[in-house]
């Protein structure tokens, strides 16, 4: 026997991300980044896979890891997910990036979104991830998956938002002292390991960005409502490109 499933007409999804201005209106927008981080191991000569990407037409950032002495990532980004499949994905299947070990643990794929209150929707969706991850003084790194609780989305939505802004709270705290800025990104369905969410830290410094983490677990999101956290890919950039 079918199930009676209500399915919503086409007019009536509305998939866009949303935010408020100043006088109240709703605002609106189609667009978001897609960002993506691939590690590989046996890198002994950096500069040759930063000289093709010099080559190339990449837009992202190169990482040598922290916690492996050949490893290396990739942080790659566009508007388009086209792009992953069509540019990034050709060229690691070349040299020098085909004589490396892929690393997939460390896998990312995320897009930007909105939590429904911002006012300038390109800064928030394209324009501050890239200036986040391509900044020239900010080349520490650290970025990790979560995985909420289902509890969590359980519970009423100003309770939900109390411990969002919580959590924002800290961080717009290290972002004003340059201690640390970051990049939070959506990752339902594209996530192997099936994580909600993906958070990448930089700075000027290493330690600053381990004390967020320290600082976060302390939140009630955190330490009631977070599954799981990690893999964290540690690294310093070494090569940058944003357009």
């Amino acid at each position: 026997m079918a199930l009676d499933i209500a399915i919503p007409e086409k007019k009536g999804l509305d998939l866009r991300e949303k935010g408020k201005a100043a006088d109240g209106a709703e605002l609106a927008s189609d667009r978001r980044l897609y960002m993506q981080m691939l590690a590989f191991s046996g890198c002994q000569h950096t500069h040759r896979i930063v000289e093709t990407l010099e080559d190339s037409v990449i837009h992202g950032v190169l990482y040598e890891e922290l916690n492996d002495p050949t490893g290396v990532g990739l942080l790659t980004f566009s508007e388009d997910a086209n792009y992953f499949v069509d540019v990034v994905r050709p060229l690691v299947h070349r040299h020098p990036f085909s004589d490396l070990t892929f690393k997939p643990e460390f896998t990312l794929f995320g897009r930007t979104y909105t939590i429904g209150y911002e006012t300038d929707l390109d800064e928030v969706l394209v324009e501050r991830p890239i200036r986040h991850a391509t900044h020239p003084d900010w080349p520490w790194a650290v970025w990790y998956p979560l995985r909420r609780s289902g509890r969590f989305e359980q519970l009423p939505r100003e309770e939900q938002r109390a411990m969002l802004m919580e959590h924002g709270g800290i961080g717009m705290a290290y972002g004003r002292a340059d201690h640390a800025h970051d990049i939070r990104l959506a990752c339902h369905g594209f996530d192997v390991n099936d994580n909600d969410f993906i958070a990448g830290l930089m700075g000027k410094e290493l330690y600053p960005l381990s004390m967020v983490v320290q600082h976060m677990r302390r939140t009630r999101q955190t330490s009631e409502f977070l599954e799981k956290l990690g893999p964290f890919f540690v690294g310093k950039a070494v090569w940058r490109r944003a357009t």
